[in-house]
């Protein structure tokens, strides 16, 4: 016969180990990858000639060459990517602020009509005096995204002709774009 002891009891469930909530973990960006096309594989080889006089990062990013500039140069380096016969930049898709909390990064999205390529010019600016020249010299249409850029980062666009406030009114506290920028918790009703 066998040592084992045969019970009519129900054994006792054992004790759950305490339920502790999951460590949150930080959602990972995900990244595209880089996808140019010839235009773009050409525009990327031209632009270190073009660009010569002028300390430039090159790399891509999904399907379009980026130049990273020193935040001086910007309004120099548009004026040249609009008016080199090789690049002709001729319409500004747009210009975007990007809050990385420790800088600010101003980033100028352009397309060539003519040539049919499309770039993208960054320049990073401290988050505490964040200044760039004014490209509404460049292109016309630079005037109201760089008030927009003003109005929700406080980005200076030096030289600019006029800097009223475009989203906001005039004495508004703070830059709401920026991500330290307070939103306060409300009610639905």
């Amino acid at each position: 016969m066998s040592d084992e002891r045969v019970s009519n009891v129900p054994e006792k469930p054992k004790a759950e180990a305490p339920v502790r909530p999951a460590h949150r973990k930080e959602p990972e960006a995900p990244t595209a990858p880089v996808a140019l096309d010839e235009r773009g594989t050409a525009l990327s080889e031209l632009l270190p000639k073009a660009f010569s006089r002028f300390e430039v990062e090159y790399g891509a990013a999904m399907d379009e060459v980026v130049a990273k500039v020193k935040p001086a140069d910007v309004a120099e380096v548009c004026r040249t990517a609009k008016e080199d016969g090789r690049l002709s930049f001729d319409y500004l898709r747009s210009i975007s602020v990007v809050d990385y909390v420790e800088r600010l990064e101003v980033n100028y999205h352009l397309f060539s009509m003519d040539k049919r390529h499309k770039m993208v010019i960054k320049a990073s600016v401290p988050h505490d005096s964040p200044s760039v020249p004014t490209v509404s010299g460049v292109w016309r249409g630079a005037d109201w995204y760089e008030r927009e850029g003003h109005d929700l980062f406080g980005v200076v666009f030096e030289g600019h002709p006029d800097m009223r406030p475009l989203l906001l009114y005039e004495g508004f506290e703070g830059h709401p774009g920026r991500k330290s920028f307070p939103f306060h918790e409300y009610d639905e009703w």
